[in-house]
């Protein structure tokens, strides 16, 4: 009875080890930078970093997707960077929206929230009406920076309703973190 015991103990460990072999393949370098924040934040001029955008009642019918429109209600939002002092090598300031549970990962726009209207998302715009993809790498993104060094820009965005079918009617509300990316 112990030899079987020790014999499945055995064949046991031998069959854990034989799962799998291991080499050293390489090695990844993860490369970053900490800058300490060089502007002040004023969103639509609320006074604070946080802000509210209030998007129009728009009606189901004017929103209605694949059969008819599919965007509405275009509506202009500004984040003001004031006092920026340099950081050497930086000069410029996007912002940097951020992936999280109110994005939709696969066309980077905003989910809205349960229980309100359905079939539609809220799209984010950059002034000149390309589409920003949030949640996306920075680098893809298509967040439009500003020049920083005179101490003070204004980034301009818009945002909309977006129809993904036909629209229900209720409330549309969504959210987004973010941080301002100095270039």
């Amino acid at each position: 009875m112990k030899s079987f015991a020790i014999s499945a103990l055995v064949a046991g460990v031998l069959g854990l080890a034989a799962g799998g072999a291991y080499a050293d393949a390489g090695t990844i370098q993860f490369n970053g930078e900490l800058v300490a924040g060089t502007c002040d934040i004023n969103v639509n001029g609320g006074g604070s970093a946080d802000g509210t955008v209030a998007l129009p009642k728009v009606q189901t019918k004017d929103l209605t997707g694949a059969t008819g429109k599919i965007t509405a209600g275009d509506t202009s939002y500004k984040v003001e960077l004031k006092n920026c002092t340099p950081v050497s090598g930086y000069s410029k300031a996007s912002v940097f929206y951020q992936a999280g549970a109110t994005v939709d990962p696969v066309d980077g726009r905003l989910i809205v929230q349960p229980g309100g209207a359905e079939n539609v998302k809220i799209e984010l715009l950059n002034q000149d009406g390309t589409q920003i993809k949030v949640g996306y790498a920075s680098d893809i993104q298509n967040s439009k920076p500003v020049d920083i060094s005179s101490g003070d820009a204004t980034l301009y965005y818009i945002a909309r309703y977006y129809a993904t079918g036909k629209t229900t009617a209720g409330v549309a509300n969504s959210s987004v973190v973010y941080s301002i990316d100095y270039q």
